[in-house]
This record gives structure tokens, C-alpha cells and sequence, in this order.
């Protein structure tokens, strides 16, 4: 997992109706053709480009048919509010039923996002100094080998300027169950990777801070200042934050898929405990929603201007972003290749799912998902839909389908 972990993933034999390991021979039935890694889906599950017509549907059937994707789905919001959305591939490869329109997805990352308004609103509220230390609400809590809580800021961990390492390196193959203490113990075994402030580095582990943090200084859980102070303020209706031991996707979904190696079958990855991300990653929603929060966002809504400010306040980015990408409090700017544009958003990439997408200054957005995680090739075609929908709707004669 690129934004998210790069934990490996192992199949439960657990799950619907004796087991929710697929193996090649199964897939191949149930999908049609499965060969290098590439699904060739029913033509009832994909409608065709010449169909629907423009660029979002056209790079959703590519990322199918080319990138061997099982499954795409995208959300195409324009300047009056009004969204469109797409579907390519199969969103069940057992019994190739199709991709529900605008499902539900695990969206990773794009959780940092929703984590940031939070602690900026705290902020905003006074409880929270942005360029306080860390150890000033977790006292002696983040400490270990060149790691001092008292030296690292708030902004610092929103930045992943921190230098706190990564968590996620320390995970056992195993997904189960995890509390987020457990995992900053995990964090806290390894020495720092820079000093505080020194460069910029991706960590979930700034996160998994950022959260208890946030539980600290409210005295409620995490999941339920999300809700309260983002989802049902962005009018989200398809998003939440999957309670302790919750494993199965709440509403519509394509399954999502793991794939161990390129060519390999793929291990149907839908149902399982997403407690390990938690506040970098445990977020499940649409890619409508997701538009409609990153729109609300620039807008105003969840945040006063000085904070909104700060959080678009950036620092160059490297990997897993994309080139020229600026990283400010949990929310990246990416440049356009259209009218020296940028798009403000996240990004998220989780077992079994990956998304990519944003919001330009005058309230287009487009996100796009995809059911496995993809290599590198078939991330950066996901980034090039993104920028083809946001150039085509700055073009109204152009249209993007």
C-alpha cells in the first residue's frame, strides 16, 4: 500500500459460503479470462466507452482491459454541483455480477485528510496549538531512540515532517485486530528517521499520533469526532469510520482484491479488520462523497479561513505522490496539466482498493477507484484520469462524457 502500508495480506479462510480465497481456476471461470495478471471481463459487466461516450469512461475501461484491474468506478462533480458517475469491469469476479455505481470503497489515506480538519478545528477552538509540542497533550508518550515528543509540533506530524517512522514497517503478516497504542509501540521499536523539521517523509505513524492526540484532548474516540465534526457537517451519506471488529463493507460495494505478485491470482480482500490504519487509513466511502467533502472543504465549511489556510500551506513532496505534488496539513496539491491549475486532495491506497482524485479552486472534482492495488503503471494512468477529467471540465465544449 503506497499512501497507506505496504503490509502483505493474508487470505482468512473465513467468509462467504466456505471461503473467500479464489483460486485461479475459480476466478477464470467466474470472469471469463484471467491470464498475466489481466481480467477480460463479461460485456454485460463493462459498458463500453463508445456507450457512454468521454474521457472518465474511456480510462476506466483501459485501466480494465490494459491494466487488468477487476473493477473501476469514478465520480465526476462539476462547478454547479452536479456529479456523474462510471463503472468498468466486474465488481464480483466469483459470480461476475457488476460494478454498483458509486459504491462503497475502503479509501485509505483520504482518512488523513478527514483526521487534519479535526485537529485544525481544535485549533481554530484554542485547544490546540498547532506549533505546540506533541508532548504538551501526550506527555511522555512518544518517546524512543531519537524520538522526543517534546521536540516534534503539531504541524510537524500533520506535515509528516516529524520524523516518526512508519509504523506499518513493523507488522506481522497476519490482519487482525489492533489497538492504537499497540501500533505507536510498533512505531517506537524503530529509531527515527531524521530530526523534527529536518525534510519530509511519509509516515502513518504522524497520524496514528495525530489521533490519539485528538482522543486526548476531547475525551471521545476518534471515530466519533470524525462523524460528528466532518462527515455530518460535509453532509456525507455514504462514509464512516467501521466500528471495532467491524469487517464487512456497510452499503453496495465491488469486492476488493489482493494480487501477491504481478500475474498472480487474485484473493478476494472485501472482509477484514482495517483497525491497523486507523487514523492514516480506516475511512470507508464513495467517490461522490469524497468529492463532496474535498469540495466543502475549499469551500469553507469544515474549517475558518486562517486554518484552511495553514492546511493548504505546502511543503515539496516525493513518493508514493506524484511528481511536482506539494504536501501541506493533510491535503496535497498536484498540479495540472491544463492552465497551470492545481487540485487539492489525498489519495488512498488499502488492501483490496485504491483511489485518487481532488478538487480544483471552482468546485470541479472527480475521484477515481479501483479494486486491488495497482502497480506503478496502472497508479500513475489513475492520476492522468484525474487530470484528463479536471482539464475536460474546464472545457465545457469538451465535456467529460
Amino acid at each position: 500500500m503506497r499512501e497507506q502500508a505496504e503490509q502483505r495480506f493474508r487470505p482468512s479462510r473465513r467468509g462467504r459460503k466456505g471461503g473467500r480465497a479464489l483460486v485461479a481456476g475459480a476466478v477464470a471461470v467466474a470472469a471469463g479470462v484471467l491470464a498475466a495478471g489481466t481480467v477480460v471481463p463479461p460485456a454485460a459487466a463493462a459498458p463500453s466507452a463508445a456507450r457512454h461516450g468521454g474521457t472518465v469512461q474511456q480510462g476506466l475501461d483501459a485501466l480494465v482491459r490494459s491494466d487488468g484491474v477487476p473493477a473501476a468506478l469514478a465520480g465526476v462533480t462539476d462547478g454547479r454541483g452536479h456529479t456523474r458517475t462510471y463503472t468498468a469491469g466486474v465488481g464480483d469476479l466469483a459470480t461476475g455480477a457488476g460494478v454498483p455505481r458509486d459504491g462503497q470503497v475502503r479509501v485509505g489515506s483520504n482518512t488523513k485528510a478527514f483526521t487534519a480538519v479535526v485537529v485544525l478545528q481544535l485549533v481554530a477552538e484554542g485547544k490546540v496549538d498547532l506549533d505546540g509540542f506533541v508532548g504538551t497533550y501526550l506527555p511522555g508518550l512518544v518517546r524512543g531512540e531519537g524520538i522526543d515528543g517534546d521536540r516534534i509540533t503539531v504541524r510537524q506530524l500533520l506535515q509528516h515532517t516529524s520524523g516518526l517512522p512508519n509504523y506499518v514497517n513493523q507488522l506481522s503478516d497476519e490482519i487482525r485486530s489492533y489497538e492504537p497504542r499497540e501500533l505507536l509501540d510498533l512505531a517506537l521499536r524503530q529509531q527515527a528517521d531524521f530530526a523534527p523539521g529536518e525534510r519530509w517523509a511519509y509516515s502513518n505513524t504522524n497520524y496514528l499520533v495525530a489521533g490519539l492526540l485528538v482522543e486526548q484532548v476531547t475525551g471521545r474516540p476518534l471515530a466519533a469526532e470524525i462523524e460528528r465534526r466532518v462527515i455530518r457537517r460535509a453532509g456525507l451519506r455514504h462514509t464512516y469510520f467501521p466500528a471495532p471488529g467491524e469487517l464487512r463493507i456497510r452499503e453496495r460495494h465491488p469486492r476488493g482484491y489482493h494480487q501477491g505478485a504481478p500475474g498472480a491470482p487474485f484473493v478476494d480482500a472485501t472482509e477484514w479488520d482495517p483497525s491497523w490504519a486507523w487514523a492514516a487509513g480506516q475511512l470507508v466511502s464513495t467517490n461522490s462523497d469524497l468529492n463532496r467533502f474535498y469540495i466543502a472543504l475549499l469551500r469553507g465549511r469544515l474549517l475558518p479561513a486562517p486554518q484552511l489556510a495553514q492546511m493548504r500551506t505546502t511543503v515539496p513532496a516525493g513518493p508514493p505522490f506524484a511528481d511536482g505534488a506539494r504536501y501541506g496539513l493533510g491535503l496535497v496539491g498536484t498540479p495540472l496539466s491544463c492552465d497551470g491549475e492545481v487540485y487539492w486532495g489525498h489519495g488512498g491506497s488499502m488492501t483490496g482498493y485504491e483511489t485518487r482524485g481532488g478538487v480544483t479552486e471552482d468546485g470541479r472534482a472527480v475521484n477515481v477507484a479501483v479494486t486491488t492495488q495497482p502497480g506503478e503503471a496502472a497508479r500513475q494512468h489513475l492520476e492522468r484520469i484525474v487530470d484528463q477529467a479536471l482539464c475536460s471540465a474546464a472545457r465545457p465544449d469538451r465535456g467529460v462524457g
